[in-house]
């Protein structure tokens, strides 16, 4: 960002000493000197100009007017008015921010038009008295570190509790909320219902405050969250070998708002691993179950996406091998936690916490820190080799598969059936199937890619047909196998 210009006043000679002095540490303070850039009467540029004038053009260029009062009222024009008051009245005219400093001084020391001017500035927001120079500098260096928090250049709290000051109610999904309530409802009682108003719910999810969106409300129920944060998304790419290596069969960055990208990445792995279809001899149903159990990718990927660094440039990336699974994301784990103890019960540590609150109300996270030591265990009992995580420039969680690995998919522009076609014929049986049916037997959550990767093939090379094809929209459309479905079915098994 560009850096904010501060015009620091006066010209009068009564604060040469402190002027100079603001002036050399808001350009080497560490924190301050990254957003501010002071302009003191000195520096003017030695021209034969009207100084006066260049004086007040500096101030109109700037952000912040910086006044410092004492005793004197200064230099008076023709009509009575010193280059101080003009400064204040030119400042509050143009709408710039005010930060008022007045020595500490008896009001009987002080010129009686000086007393009027400091009368005048009673309402400005930031007014402080000072003694020393040196607590001059204190109070301007709070002032400033104020301003940048209230306009949230800088942040005291969590990310996701920032106000996101370009976003406004119409940027929220309503549609999503309803959806994301209905869930939470299902899973933990949630108190509202999906007609109730979209400000309530996000009223009753710390997601509105002062009547500003929250950027945790933009990611979770956001139309287009990437329009605020455009690195709020995930690359996910699968690779032949164990290495990052050309060719690449598979590569999608998934945009969209927190649960659409979990439920993306989470589909993008299940179609691209091995996938073990029973018989109904335990059951009526047809058991299905994946290499890595779901709950465990599930795990790894919604961690990355609550838990990661949104200030970050960089995204989550989900990254599958023939050997493993790979989740990374552009963050830190918190200071109460090591690596050793995550794979034990632990607290949990957020560090966005108005995201993960809604995550574990549509069940997607639990609370108490459990879900690493669950993933941990869910892998042991698939009899795979225990997850691995890492903590260097990003987090990072390995997913062992297995070690007998059968030849992996890839994407199949052709009239052959692809993995994920195959999967769909092989749990289809006699009877129709709706698609949100075949979405669960699949253990897949997000429809598009159900539709894209799943159905719409399947559809158009006719292994599956629609109960009401003249109706495809119809709430009550099912799916069954054709013939050559049924021959495709028999060939597979």
């Amino acid at each position: 960002m560009n850096k904010l210009k501060i015009f620091i006043s006066s010209v009068q000679s009564e604060f040469a000493e402190e002027r100079q002095m603001l002036y050399e540490y808001l350009i080497t303070d560490a924190l301050l000197g990254r957003f501010f850039e002071p302009f003191i009467f000195e520096k003017l540029p030695a021209k034969d100009i009207d100084v006066a004038s260049a004086y007040l053009k500096q101030l109109k260029q700037s952000d912040i007017y910086l006044g410092i009062f004492g005793k004197n009222y200064g230099f008076e024009n023709s009509q009575g008015i010193s280059p101080t008051e003009i400064e204040f009245q030119t400042a509050g005219s143009e709408h710039k921010t005010r930060l008022i400093f007045i020595t500490h001084h008896k009001n009987t020391e002080r010129h009686p038009k000086q007393m009027r001017l400091i009368e005048k500035a009673e309402d400005v927001v930031v007014r402080k008295m000072f003694n020393k120079p040196v607590e001059l500098k204190t109070a301007v260096y709070a002032s400033l570190v104020n301003f940048l928090e209230e306009r949230e250049i800088i942040r005291s709290g969590p990310f996701d509790a920032t106000i996101c000051r370009e976003a406004t109610i119409d940027d929220i999904d309503y549609e999503q909320l309803q959806i994301f309530v209905n869930a939470a409802q299902s899973k933990r009682g949630f108190p509202f219902s999906p007609e109730t108003p979209a400000e309530k719910i996000l009223t009753h999810l710390n997601l509105i405050r002062s009547g500003g969106i929250s950027n945790a409300a933009v990611l979770l129920f956001g139309k287009l969250p990437q329009r605020f944060f455009i690195s709020s998304e995930i690359r996910c790419v699968m690779f032949y070998g164990n290495e990052i290596e050309k060719p690449i069969p598979a590569y999608h960055v998934y945009k969209g708002n927190v649960f659409q990208l979990v439920d993306q990445a989470v589909d993008f792995v299940l179609s691209r691993i091995n996938l073990f279809v029973g018989d109904r001899s335990q059951s009526v149903d047809v058991p299905v179950h994946y290499e890595i159990p779901r709950t465990a990718i599930a795990e790894a990927i919604v961690n990355a996406v609550a838990h990661r660094d949104y200030t970050s440039n960089g995204s989550v990336q989900v990254m599958l091998f023939r050997n493993r699974l790979e989740v990374w994301n552009p963050g830190q784990l918190p200071h109460q936690l090591s690596i050793a103890n995550l794979k034990k019960p632990h607290g949990s540590f957020p560090p966005n916490p108005l995201i993960a609150e809604p995550l574990y109300l549509a069940g997607y996270i639990e609370r108490l820190g459990t879900g690493i030591p669950d993933m941990v265990s869910r892998c042991i009992e698939a009899g795979l080799t225990e997850p691995e995580f890492y903590q260097e420039e990003s987090f990072k969680a390995i997913l062992w598969r297995k070690s007998e690995k059968t030849e992996q998919p890839t994407e199949q522009p052709t009239e052959q059936p692809t993995e994920q076609v195959n999967r769909l014929i092989l749990v289809m049986e006699d009877l129709p199937f709706s698609l949100n049916e075949l979405m669960e037997k699949l253990e897949l959550k997000h429809r598009p890619t159900f539709m894209y990767n799943y159905l719409k093939p399947a559809l158009e090379n006719k292994w599956i047909e629609m109960t009401k094809p003249e109706s495809p929209n119809n709430p009550n459309q099912r799916y069954r196998l054709t013939q050559k479905g049924i021959i495709l079915k028999s060939d597979l098994e």
